[in-house]
């Protein structure tokens, strides 16, 4: 069983920055691929980024390549999303994600799930 809890969300203006931390409760975290999605009012959750179980391999979702920025350490069993250059479509609740395997963008291939962070992104 893996809990996981984000922090870091908030209120920014557009081209502003944050950077959302997920802590994971289990020490086989470092045996997870770790995800972030995504889920705006309306809208289906959508994949934003994953990093492999070493942090070796990290895929991005088109929107957010070259702006947003995932890593991990397994020493403190924490995941984090640098996000730049924020947008005003970049606003959600964003969750974070744990999956044995790396690889996938559908969320119904993560095991476990936190309660998601909100951010804002004002224009």
């Amino acid at each position: 069983q893996v809990q996981l809890v984000e922090s870091g969300g908030g209120l920014v203006q557009a081209g502003g920055s944050l950077r959302l931390s997920c802590a994971a409760s289990s020490r086989t975290f470092s045996e997870s691929a770790m995800a972030w999605f995504r889920q705006a009012p309306g809208k289906e959750r959508e994949f934003v980024a994953a990093i492999s179980r070493g942090g070796g391999a990290t895929d991005y979702a088109d929107s957010v390549k070259g702006r947003f920025k995932i890593s991990r350490d397994n020493a403190k069993t924490t995941a984090y999303l640098q996000m730049s250059s924020l947008k005003p479509e970049d606003t959600a609740v964003y969750y974070c994600a744990a999956a044995r395997n790396y690889g996938s963008m559908y969320y119904t291939d993560y095991e476990y799930w936190g309660q998601g962070t909100q951010v804002t992104v004002s224009s």
